[in-house]
């Protein structure tokens, strides 16, 4: 489970205490160690758009958010990021488990593969993609700065070579 604890360790290091998620099978390490873990207050959420705007409430309530979930429903929040995130200038790290590029064996999940970088440069959102947990950790831990920084999300992707460090 070494690439999930990194980024386990990584947010709790951060400072980040509130978390939502949606369920991906490449998250579901790191979703046990979050959900088991009393330090986090995680709220599950049916989807991605949902996630914004839990995280975006918690915000205005005053703590650090991170959504934890699939590139797959980056598209479906578009709106939340544009009318919320962008007007109201809200900080969250999203952890996005990058699927549809190498070894994904679900054809459907391709094409927001293929999408997920260009979609987060229309939404003006920073991204960066570790390939070690030693690197997710450090990135991690200064994306959750950056975010602040600039009041906006900032996301972290993991493709599937980065999930083999959990076998």
């Amino acid at each position: 489970m070494k690439g999930s604890l990194a980024i386990y360790r990584a947010l709790k290091d951060s400072g980040i205490k509130f978390i939502c998620s949606v369920p991906c099978a490449n998250l579901k390490n790191l979703l046990k160690l979050v959900d088991e873990d009393e330090y986090f207050l995680h709220v599950p959420a049916t989807r991605e758009e949902e996630a914004f705007g839990i995280c975006a409430g918690a915000h205005m309530a005053g703590k650090k958010t991170a959504i934890l979930m699939q590139n797959s429903g980056l598209g479906n929040s578009i709106n939340a990021i544009a009318s919320l995130y962008k007007i109201y200038q809200i900080p969250t790290l999203l952890i996005i488990s990058h699927r549809g590029e190498l070894k994904e064996k679900i054809p459907a999940q391709i094409p927001m593969g293929r999408w997920v970088t260009k979609l987060l440069d229309v939404c003006e959102i920073p991204y960066y993609k570790p390939k070690t947990p030693e690197k997710a950790y450090k990135i991690i831990k200064y994306a959750s700065e950056y975010m602040e920084k600039i009041s906006y999300p900032v996301a972290v992707l993991f493709d599937a070579l980065y999930w083999e460090w959990d076998y």
